[in-house]
């Protein structure tokens, strides 16, 4: 080998001047990001072999119409590692540049870790909630899809097991082993003056023993009600009309009531002196109902004390036409009892 130093290749040459230009490219972004001002080039003085290398390059530069084959394949090979480089190049530039602004102080340092750490806390748990809620959504779908009769089943299971609870508490309270809850006092009814005028009225000329109960019938609007016995209803019921004070001059309603243990006829007064109402609950046995007719006081109880005694079997003696008004004569049993048995199915 001849000891004359070998020239550089073209190829070698371009990737030479390739390299130095991007380092030196790199260097100079690095120092403008750390707010340092440009300085002079160091690479002519640490790498002399790449600034010659360069140099011959800028000498040789010809155009490409003189070019060997050579010449332009290896052109074209350094434009390509030139190229490469300055990619190369930018991307050590950007790394560099984002440790530059990742650590500028240590207080900043400490600051940014937190709030990065802080944020990504944020987002993990704000995912995990996403992820959380849709699957209960999925549940709750899957739940809804194939899970309604157990559902329903066991809201029934609960809502029975609460009346139940309820009922024994109740119970037990009424024997006395449990205190009951107590009730706020309820406000006196607006119709109690009424009631005690009639209770008054009444006991000053029947005395108290006429009366088995009086109260104000809260599921009734409120009326007035007095419960009478049977044998006393007559005389009593020609006092209420006959009364000056109290005046029941109309009779607004008559209606038997079976409670299977006992038969009921109840009645509805009202005063056109007075502008009041009374209810009167007048109590017979089963086996032979019977309460004494009260149309030769009101003659509007005559079919209303038929009707009672057509579907009831209620007698009212005293009644000048006592007979079915709705049935046939030959009608065996009284509809409205509740131990009626139908005589004849094909009826």
């Amino acid at each position: 080998m001849s000891d004359e130093k070998r020239k550089p290749t073209p190829e070698e040459k371009a990737k030479a001047a390739a390299e130095a230009r991007a380092k030196a490219e790199a260097l100079r972004k690095l120092r403008e990001q750390e707010g340092q001002a440009p300085q002079p080039e160091p690479e002519a003085e640490e790498a002399p072999a790449q600034a010659q290398a360069a140099e011959p390059q800028a000498e040789a530069a010809k155009p490409v119409s003189e070019m060997t084959p050579e010449e332009k394949a290896a052109a074209k090979k350094a434009a390509a590692a030139e190229a490469l480089a300055k990619a190369k190049a930018a991307k050590e530039a950007k790394e560099a540049a984002q440790q530059g602004d990742a650590a500028p102080t240590a207080d900043g340092a400490d600051a940014d870790a937190k709030a990065k750490a802080a944020a990504a806390a944020k987002a993990k748990a704000a995912a995990a909630a996403a992820a959380k809620a849709k699957a209960a959504r999925e549940a709750g779908g899957q739940a809804a899809e194939g899970g309604d009769d157990d559902a329903k089943a066991k809201a029934a299971a609960a809502a029975k097991a609460k009346a139940a609870a309820a009922a024994a508490a109740k119970a037990k309270a009424a024997q006395g082993d449990a205190p009951a809850a107590e009730e706020a006092p309820k406000a006196p009814s607006k119709n109690q003056p009424y009631l005690d005028k009639y209770v008054q009225r009444i006991t000053e000329v029947f005395g108290k023993e006429v009366l088995e109960a009086a109260y104000i019938n809260e599921l009734g609007k409120e009326v007035p009600t007095l419960v009478i016995p049977v044998e006393r209803w007559h005389e009593i019921a020609r006092f209420l009309k006959e009364d000056e004070p109290l005046a029941f001059d109309y009779l607004s309603d008559l209606h038997g009531v079976d409670y299977e243990d006992r038969m009921e006829v109840y009645y509805h007064f009202y005063s056109y002196k007075n502008r009041q109402s009374l209810a009167v609950k007048v109590k017979t046995n089963r086996e032979q109902p019977s309460v004494p007719s009260v149309m030769d006081i009101w003659h509007g109880a005559n079919w209303n004390e038929r009707e009672t005694f057509d579907l009831l079997g209620i007698h009212f003696p005293g009644h000048n036409d006592l007979r079915r008004i709705l049935l046939p004569d030959d009608w065996v049993g009284y509809p409205l009892r509740k131990d009626y048995v139908q005589y004849d199915e094909e009826v």
